[in-house]
């Protein structure tokens, strides 16, 4: 079954319209990845400042390939770390989040709507 990875970010209420607009300008950055099988941007209601950054693949080999091929060139050319930024030239944008930590997860069950 598919392996899923989720990217807790502390963002700091001024910096939350920040990161959705560099989500929302990331121009299917990961869609076309072999193994890719969705993404999800969490926006969080209350209770916490932490955005979750959903992503399901079909093996954790997949994603270790996403990784070290489309998402690390999409990260790279600047000091600074990751951002998730819209490119360009010249410096690279603050990044939106104060901090970040990855959780793995196996699929080990699931459930789609019944069809009427």
């Amino acid at each position: 079954m598919s392996i899923v990875k989720i990217n807790a970010l502390t963002v700091p209420a001024e910096q939350r319209e920040v990161l959705e607009q560099r989500f929302a300008s990331r121009a299917g950055a990961v869609e076309g990845s072999d193994g890719f099988e969705w993404f999800e941007l969490l926006r969080p209601v209350e209770g916490t400042d932490q955005y979750l950054v959903y992503t399901r693949w079909r093996s954790e080999e997949d994603f270790q390939a996403w990784m070290e091929g489309p998402m690390k060139a999409a990260h790279q050319g600047g000091a600074g770390g990751s951002g998730g930024g819209a490119g360009g030239g010249g410096e690279r944008p603050k990044p939106a989040a104060s901090a970040s930590s990855v959780w793995s997860f196996e699929v080990v069950q699931q459930a789609a709507p019944k069809k009427a």
